[in-house]
């Protein structure tokens, strides 16, 4: 591990660039940042989903998403070092396939809701799509591994998943869709 910030200011974004682990300097508001930022903001939404949820088998997967992320986001600010894995995918699919087989099939669209935990992953469900967005994009200006996008899908489908998950743990139900809503 390199020096850790004893100093949080450095003063050296003052003129809108930031550093990136090359030791380049980019403008804050590109697509690369954008990118990096919508990962952090993933991030940090599950951090509030982790401080809703009970301690158990949810919280550890979501610990362990919240360090991949991480490496993610370190993988976007280097993107010649691979850091996420097609391992990583797969662990996602297969957690997915574990979580959702205890889960009754769905007929309906789910709206966001179930219980505060499930409402705050719904959030982070979303997040997550806007940043599988922002690096689809990104990929079309900068060479980097599929397996940067191939995860951020798979985590989104895996957060649907947790959200069900949450709802039934919590013993909330899940707020269905109604299209004859629409009617009234």
């Amino acid at each position: 591990m390199g020096y850790r910030l004893s100093k949080i200011y450095t003063r050296t974004g003052d003129k809108g660039t930031t550093g990136m682990a090359d030791g380049s300097r980019i403008d804050k508001d590109s697509l690369r940042v954008a990118a990096m930022g919508d990962i952090d903001e993933l991030n940090s939404v599950l951090g509030m989903v982790l401080a809703r949820c009970k301690p158990g088998r949810v919280s550890e997967m979501l610990l362990t998403i919240q360090h991949d992320l991480f490496n993610l986001g370190g993988q976007l600010s280097m993107p010649d070092y691979n850091l996420v894995t097609e391992d990583r995918v797969q662990w996602l699919e297969s957690t997915l396939d574990e979580m959702n087989k205890d889960l009754s099939p769905l007929k309906e669209f789910i709206l966001p809701g179930g219980g505060d935990a499930a409402a705050t992953c719904h959030l982070a469900r979303a997040v997550c799509r806007r940043a599988e967005r922002t690096v689809v994009a990104l990929a079309r200006e900068y060479e980097f591994s599929n397996t940067v996008k191939s995860y951020i899908n798979r985590l989104s489908d895996l957060l649907f998943v947790t959200c069900r998950v949450l709802s039934k743990e919590a013993g909330e139900d899940e707020v269905y869709w109604q299209s004859e809503r629409l009617k009234k």
